[in-house]
């Protein structure tokens, strides 16, 4: 069970990394990147990040490659931002989540186009 400590930690973590990431100057990172989940080993060591991007799972895979070269900088700014025991080694995974929300979405609102809505005067009728 996660500690309030670490919870903690990894709420900062995603705060820091959600505020320096759109800063970085690499054209691979582009578009709007989320950070769906953020893992953070309990000795602080690693740190695994799944970013998700409203390009897809490919612009998510982009922006992976983009901020394993931009890790080292990532790390040091963490570094400076935040007062843990150890600066922990990141680890970006690509992870589809926006996209598959956005789909999930879209089926939803089919589902409902060709359903009447009901009204509170349906309701009053069928109330008896």
């Amino acid at each position: 069970m996660p500690s309030y400590k670490n919870a903690r930690a990894v709420a900062d973590v995603r705060q820091v990394l959600s505020e320096l990431i759109p800063t970085l100057k690499d054209p691979r990172v582009t578009g709007l990147l989320s950070i769906v989940k953020l893992e953070l080993a309990r000795d602080y060591s690693h740190c695994t990040v799944y970013l998700s991007s409203m390009d897809g799972l490919e612009g998510a895979k982009s922006a992976v490659e983009g901020l394993r070269s931009a890790q080292g900088h990532l790390r040091r700014e963490l570094g400076l931002r935040l007062r843990l025991r150890r600066t922990p080694e990141l680890h970006f995974v690509p992870d589809n989540g926006i996209e598959y929300s956005a789909r999930l979405g879209q089926r939803f609102r089919e589902l409902h186009i060709g359903q009447p809505a009901d009204s509170a005067e349906d309701v009053e009728n069928n109330d008896g």
